[in-house]
């Protein structure tokens, strides 16, 4: 179930739905979704702690092939995570803590097992659970609009997320790079290069990317 969930999402975020909207960003805000508001210093925040999460498991932003540099995956995953908890919320989706716990708690390695899966999707350990959480509510919402919780049905219900989504842009800080929304195999970044935040870590040319 869980690996279903991972792969639902992914699919999501490559078909595109964190757009870009017009209006300038509010002074400050890295990011903007619907009501909430992503701050600079709290993107910051959760750089730091998710570098230093990176240095405990010795482990190289390089070596995860991300499609951007951190600051950029950090607030993609930071703004989508609030995009989607919006979009399911106002659908009447709902989660519990308890379901939350199980989703951490049942992989392969518990609980530090999965707080190391979320280092490999740019999730700094203190929105482990927030991101958690956007998964299932999104998949509840898959599932709801396709008729069940088989992947047949998920895929369905894929098709009216992504709408609800789309009416949800996220506005993004151009400091923090200018979304790519044309996503290829020859161009993979989330953003276009950014001077401000560096160039995404260099990969081994014949490795796959990571979306």
């Amino acid at each position: 179930m869980k690996s279903t969930r991972v792969r639902v999402i992914v699919a999501v975020a490559a078909a595109g739905i964190a757009l870009t909207a017009c209006s300038p960003p509010q002074a400050g805000a890295a990011a903007i979704v619907g009501k909430d508001r992503i701050s600079a210093g709290e993107l910051d925040k959760n750089v730091q702690e998710y570098e230093a999460a990176l240095a405990k498991a010795n482990v190289s932003a390089s070596q995860l092939q991300f499609p951007g540099s951190v600051p950029q995956v950090v607030l993609f995953q930071l703004a989508n995570s609030a995009q989607r908890v919006q979009v399911a919320e106002s659908k009447g989706i709902t989660v519990t803590e308890a379901e939350i716990d199980q989703v951490i708690s049942s992989g392969e390695g518990g609980a530090a097992g999965y707080e190391q899966q979320m280092l490999g999707q740019a999730v700094p350990p203190s929105k482990m659970r927030d991101y958690t959480k956007a998964t299932l509510m999104i998949t509840k919402l898959m599932a709801k609009y396709g008729g069940g919780t088989d992947e047949a049905a998920i895929q369905k219900g894929q098709a009216q997320v992504i709408k609800d989504l789309q009416a949800m842009p996220i506005t993004w800080n151009p400091r923090y790079g200018t979304i790519n929304e044309q996503r290829s195999e020859q161009q993979p970044n989330l953003f276009t290069e950014s001077t401000r935040f560096g160039a995404p870590p260099a990969a081994p040319p014949a490795a796959p990317v990571q979306q």
